[in-house]
């Protein structure tokens, strides 16, 4: 027969076993959808919305020869509007061609986020960005390589596992020119001070 105290830890047991699995599951889960989709019109908001609630894109950079090489990468802009990168400079031609010559561009489509309403990746009003300017390689030391790998590694738990001796550092793309589409529209018309300076 059951203890009184035996009872009660059975009963705790069951009240709490819900909230250690909520615990358990993955920061995607938690995470739950996306912030609300901001109005199109408002391009300058609708691009930090974009950049800020995606995780992965196509990083374009230029190989020996300048010839175009596109790669998936995962990234997080930590609030910046700023995309982060952990690439290594031995393993991966990305970060391998970005010190060697800089200029690149971050390639995202709104359909990763689910946010689309079944239009088509390739509809306008199905937003897609390309962020250009110059990839650069973070001081190891410096605050902004502490904050930005800190941004990754909480958007992307895995990369913290990899070998720094391999050569993964953190790399900062410097924006100089924003493309935009998000509706039946020539690309949108946006500075990268208008971008930098809205809030979401």
């Amino acid at each position: 027969m059951k203890t009184i105290k035996e009872s009660i830890n059975l009963h705790m047991t069951f009240l709490l076993a819900p909230l250690i699995f909520l615990f358990l599951i993955t920061p995607q889960v938690l995470a739950g959808p996306p912030a609300s989709r901001p109005d199109p019109e408002d391009a300058p908001v609708f691009a930090r919305w974009l950049v800020n609630q995606g995780s992965w894109g196509v990083l374009g950079t230029l190989a020996q020869g300048r010839v175009p090489f596109g790669n998936v990468m995962s990234y997080s802009d930590g609030g910046s509007g700023f995309p982060y990168f952990y690439l290594s400079t031995t393993l991966d031609p990305t970060g391998f061609y970005a010190l060697r010559n800089p200029w690149s561009s971050l390639t995202l489509s709104e359909y990763t986020l689910g946010t689309c309403n079944q239009a088509d990746p390739q509809s306008p009003v199905c937003a897609k960005i390309t962020l250009s300017g110059r990839l650069r390689l973070l001081p190891q030391n410096s605050k902004e390589a502490a904050f930005a790998e800190a941004a990754l590694f909480a958007d992307h738990p895995q990369l913290a596992g990899f070998p720094k001796q391999r050569g993964f550092r953190v790399f900062k793309l410097v924006i100089t020119n924003i493309f935009l589409v998000n509706k039946y529209a020539p690309p949108r018309n946006l500075t990268v001070y208008q971008y930098l300076h809205s809030i979401i």
